[in-house]
């Protein structure tokens, strides 16, 4: 079942993934690291999780499936 999740959670996961991306191209990125754990910070602290019933693993392989789907369409939206 999809979930619909805040906007505002869905880009800081879009966030997070193009951080990702980032820092594996270049790992030894200090502001890359940081920036990786403000959003994994603000990703786990985000309200949605706390009025949500339960935050499975599900749901966070959900919201990841759903960033990466919105950032395909505004790849192929763009060109």
């Amino acid at each position: 079942m999809a979930r619909n999740f805040p906007p505002d959670l869905v880009q800081a996961q879009r966030e997070w993934t193009r951080t990702y991306d980032a820092l594996a191209a270049e790992p030894f990125r200090t502001v890359l690291r940081r920036r990786l754990q403000l959003l994994s910070s603000r990703i786990a602290r985000h309200p949605y999780w706390s009025a949500a019933a339960g935050r499975s693993s599900a749901d966070r392989t959900e919201l990841r499936r759903q960033a990466r789907a919105a950032e395909q369409h505004e790849k192929r939206h763009a060109a």
